[in-house]
């Protein structure tokens, strides 16, 4: 595969080290925390987190050509494993079935302090 097959959309916050989507042949990659509209991040409970979270995949999902029902596989990551149930009560406000292939993993910390989500999923353009 040559360098011209990937295609990578930055992140909107010019400080971030990493990409918000990364594509290749018509599968891509988006890594998502809890951003606000605004850019800001929300340090809220896990509810407000997910919300957060999950509508920040959503919006780069769509700007890369796809969408939440594109989605593959998710992989979600919980600073606390009890967070998990209130995780998927909004996880399916985004998502129907057929649902994605998705695995829940508990980590010790995330990026920031009082982040409590992050999400990384695998979608179909288009």
């Amino acid at each position: 595969m040559s360098s011209q097959d990937l295609t990578f959309l930055p992140d909107p916050d010019a400080e971030s080290i990493s990409s918000d989507v990364a594509s290749f042949g018509g599968i891509m990659v988006s890594t998502q925390v809890p951003t606000r509209a605004d850019g800001s991040l929300e340090l809220g409970g896990i509810t407000e987190q997910s919300e957060c979270t999950l509508q920040a995949l959503k919006i780069a999902l769509e700007r890369a050509g796809s969408s939440m029902e594109r989605v593959m596989h998710l992989t979600i990551y919980l600073t606390d494993m009890a967070d998990r149930a209130a995780f998927n009560e909004v996880y399916q406000r985004f998502f129907a079935k057929p649902w994605p292939v998705r695995a829940a993993v508990g980590v010790a910390a995330l990026a920031v302090e009082g982040m409590r989500v992050e999400v990384t999923a695998l979608a179909a353009r288009g």
